[in-house]
C-alpha cells in the first residue's frame, strides 16, 4: 500500500494542470486554521435562508470534531513522515511546510466534514460546497505536503465525523413536510384580500434582511398590513383584524414569533379563516414545521392557494374553562428555564450538548414537582407535552413530520427512581437520554393534570401563563388551515428574486423622488 501511495504521490506532483499552479496553493493556504470554511459558513447565513443556516451551523461542528479527532488522537497514532518533495515544482510548494505528521491529511478531514454536514442539511447546499471541498483535499497532494492515502484517510475521517454530529443533533428531513394533509384555501393575488398583523418586537425579525414591513409590501403589494406600535394590545389587533379578514376573503396573516403566531391561531381556528404565516420570530418552530422557512414561502402559497390542515392543542383548567391553547409546546417543571438556556448557547455549540449544560444548571437547584397524571401520583423534573409527535425522543425535540395526527406527545423525566437526579444527567451527558428508565414518553389523545398546587406557572409556545390547580390537555383535531407550499421552494432562488424587485423598487422610487 505504502508503494501504491508513493508512486501516486509521484504521478501527481509531476502533473501539469493549466491554472492549478495558481489556484491549488492559495487555496490550500485559505484553508488553514478552518478558515476558508468559516468564511464559507459565513456567506451561507447570510445569502441563504433558514437551511442554508442550520447547513453552515451541522458544517461547522462536524469540522470541529474531525479536526479535534485528527489533530488529537489519529496524528500521533501513525506519526508518518510527510513525502520527499524533490519532485514538486517550486512554484506550487508552499511557503512553509507543515510541522505534524502526514496520516491522515487534517485539511482534507475538514473540508469532507464541512460538505458533509452540509449536505446532511442540504443535498443542494451540499453540491455546492463539495467541488471546492474536493479541490482543497486534492491540493493537498498537488502541493507536495500529503499522500493519496493521508488525503482518502482524511475525507473519510470528515465524513464519519458529520455523521457523529445526527447522533446528538439529527437534522431536519428532505423534504421538511411529507407528511402534511393538504387542504384547499383562497388563492389572493398580490395580496389582495389578506389583512396582516405584525409584531416588530418579535425575535430578531429578519436577519440582515429587510425589515418585516417592507419585505411584506415587497412581496403582497395589495395585503393590509397592521403593525403592533407601542402600547397596541396585540390580542385586541388581532380581534381587530379578524373582524376585517371575515369581511374580505377569510384569510388572516401574521408576522412574528411562535407567541405571536399561537395567539394568531386560536383566534382563526375559533373563526374558521385560513392562516397564512410569516416567520418573524427567532426561532419559528412552528412555521418551520408548516413548511414555511421564509417570507417567500408563505406568498407561493398565498398565490397559488396551497394550504395544510393542523391541529390545535388546548389547555383547559379543572372546570374545563379554556385557558389556553398552543400549537407547538407545553411544559411545567424544569422545562422553560431548561429550553431557555438551551437556546442561547445552541447556535454556538449545537443543540444537544447546549442542552447537556443546560440540564445540569437547572438541576442544581431543582425541587421534583408532586402532581397526579391521569389520577396517578408521580413526581417528576418535568413535564412536556407536543402538539403532534416530535423527533426526536429525549430532551431535544426539533420537529414534527406530521402537523393532525390527533395525539399529545407526553414525555416526563421521573424523580422517584433511585439517584434518579445522577441517572438523568448522565443519560443526558452521552445522548441516551430516551433509553434511560428515568425518562418515559407516550402518544396519547388527553392527559389530566391534578394536584398543581405547588406549580406556579405553565409554558406555552414561548409564553408563560399562572398554573391553575387541575389541567385538561387535549386536541381540537384539524381545527386550523395554515398556508404552505406543495412543494420545497428553492432558496437560493427565492432570495434572488426578493433581491431583484427590491432593487427594482428601490430604483422606482429614487426616480420618483427626483422628479419634479
Amino acid at each position: 500500500m505504502g508503494a501504491i501511495d508513493r508512486r501516486w504521490f509521484e504521478r501527481v506532483a509531476t502533473a501539469r494542470l493549466a491554472g492549478a499552479d495558481q489556484v491549488l496553493p492559495r487555496l490550500s493556504h485559505a484553508a488553514n486554521h478552518g478558515k476558508l470554511w468559516f468564511a464559507t459558513a459565513g456567506v451561507l447565513a447570510v445569502a441563504g435562508g433558514p437551511t442554508a443556516r442550520r447547513a453552515a451551523r451541522r458544517g461547522i461542528g462536524a469540522l470541529a470534531v474531525a479536526s479535534l479527532a485528527t489533530n488529537t488522537v489519529a496524528k500521533y497514532a501513525t506519526r508518518r513522515r510527510r513525502p520527499v518533495i524533490d519532485a514538486v515544482p517550486l512554484v506550487r510548494r508552499l511557503a512553509k511546510a507543515p510541522g505534524t505528521t502526514s496520516f491522515p491529511s487534517g485539511h482534507s478531514a475538514s473540508a469532507a466534514a464541512f460538505a458533509a454536514g452540509v449536505a446532511l442539511e442540504s443535498s443542494r447546499y451540499g453540491a455546492l460546497v463539495a467541488p471546492l471541498a474536493a479541490a482543497v483535499a486534492f491540493s493537498r497532494v498537488y502541493v507536495g505536503v500529503h499522500y493519496p492515502g493521508d488525503v482518502l484517510a482524511g475525507c473519510a475521517l470528515g465524513v464519519a465525523a458529520a455523521a457523529v454530529t445526527c447522533y446528538w443533533w439529527p437534522p431536519r428531513p428532505q423534504p421538511l413536510h411529507p407528511l402534511h394533509t393538504r387542504a384547499a384555501a383562497p388563492a389572493l393575488t398580490r395580496g389582495e384580500g389578506l389583512v396582516v398583523v405584525v409584531n416588530p418586537g418579535s425575535g430578531k425579525g429578519v436577519p440582515g434582511r429587510l425589515p418585516a414591513q417592507d419585505h411584506l409590501r415587497l412581496l403582497l403589494p395589495e395585503a393590509e398590513i397592521v403593525e403592533l406600535g407601542d402600547g397596541d394590545d396585540l390580542g385586541e389587533l388581532l380581534d381587530e383584524a379578524v373582524a376585517r379578514a371575515g369581511q374580505l376573503d377569510r384569510v388572516l396573516g401574521v408576522c412574528g414569533g411562535d407567541g405571536t403566531v399561537n395567539a394568531a391561531c386560536e383566534r382563526a381556528a375559533r373563526a374558521g379563516l385560513a392562516l397564512a404565516m410569516f416567520p418573524g420570530g427567532t426561532f419559528n418552530h412552528f412555521a418551520l414545521d408548516a413548511g414555511v422557512a421564509a417570507f417567500e414561502d408563505t406568498a407561493y402559497a398565498l398565490e397559488h392557494g396551497e394550504a395544510i390542515r393542523v391541529d390545535l392543542a388546548r389547555v383547559a383548567d379543572g372546570s374545563g374553562r379554556e385557558v389556553t391553547a398552543f400549537v407547538n409546546t407545553f411544559s411545567i417543571g424544569l422545562y422553560p428555564d431548561l429550553v431557555r438556556l438551551r437556546e442561547g448557547m445552541e447556535g454556538r455549540i449545537g443543540k444537544w450538548p447546549a442542552a447537556a449544560i443546560a440540564l445540569v444548571r437547572v438541576l442544581r437547584t431543582a425541587v421534583p414537582l408532586r402532581l397526579q397524571v391521569d389520577g396517578r401520583p408521580r413526581a417528576l423534573w418535568l413535564l412536556f407535552a407536543g402538539n403532534g409527535h416530535y423527533q426526536p425522543e429525549g430532551l431535544t425535540p426539533t420537529h414534527r413530520p406530521r402537523l393532525d395526527e390527533g395525539l399529545l406527545d407526553v414525555r416526563t423525566v421521573d424523580a422517584d427512581l433511585p439517584l434518579a437526579r445522577t441517572r438523568l444527567v448522565i443519560s443526558a451527558l452521552a445522548g441516551a437520554l430516551r433509553r434511560s428508565h428515568v425518562y418515559r414518553g407516550e402518544r396519547v389523545r388527553s392527559v389530566r393534570l391534578t394536584g398543581l398546587e405547588g406549580v406556579n406557572s405553565l409554558a406555552y409556545d414561548g409564553e408563560t401563563a399562572t398554573a391553575p390547580d387541575a389541567l385538561l390537555l387535549d386536541k381540537a383535531d384539524r381545527a386550523l388551515i395554515v398556508y404552505s407550499p406543495a412543494e420545497p421552494q428553492d432558496e437560493l432562488a427565492q432570495r434572488a428574486r426578493t433581491a431583484t424587485a427590491a432593487i427594482a423598487a428601490g430604483a422606482t422610487a429614487s426616480r420618483a423622488r427626483s422628479m419634479p
